[in-house]
């Protein structure tokens, strides 16, 4: 049942007609429930549509910052839970750098614990968002921009590959 339910969701998200929602949808998620990686489909919407690259990297972006408030407010609700935690380094870290420590929400195993601590941690909030949307905004491009960059061939030799490989 749940396989079934992981392959409609993953048939749904992967339809051309809905890139940006999925977009949305898989930033969102891999910044709180999932280990995802949303870069990919930012770069596969952008891939197939070149005028895509600034509202994908938008939604892209918007989608992770809001994941990363989610977490934020997890966080801040969430304090018996890191209670042991409280004595680490990140703790002193955050408390020293605050609300800026949050441009490194974009840092993949880091960045989703550092937002949640900084809920924990009751950082401001606003200012907290703005740092994790400036982070998650200059990945998105970055990242989006350094694949485009990476000549076809090479994605024709990857997917070859891995049809052998499974196939």
């Amino acid at each position: 049942m749940i396989e079934s339910a992981v392959t409609w969701l993953l048939d749904v998200l992967a339809a051309p007609s809905i890139g940006l929602t999925s977009i949305f949808i898989i930033s969102f998620i891999s910044a709180t429930l999932l280990p995802l990686g949303s870069e990919p489909a930012v770069f596969a919407v952008v891939k197939a549509n070149p005028a895509m690259f600034w509202p994908a990297v938008f939604v892209g972006t918007l989608g992770n910052t809001l994941g990363g408030a989610v977490d934020y407010f997890i966080g801040y609700r969430a304090k018996v839970a890191f209670a042991k935690e409280r004595q680490s380094r990140w703790f002193g870290w955050l408390k020293k750098y605050g609300a800026k420590t949050m441009l490194l929400s974009w840092v993949p195993g880091v960045g989703d614990p550092l937002c949640t601590l900084a809920g924990w941690l009751h950082l401001p909030f606003w200012p907290s968002v703005m740092y994790m949307a400036i982070g998650k905004f200059l990945r998105y491009v970055t990242m989006t921009a350094v694949l485009l960059y990476i000549p076809n061939g090479f994605w024709k030799t990857v997917g070859d590959f891995f049809e052998r490989l499974i196939g």
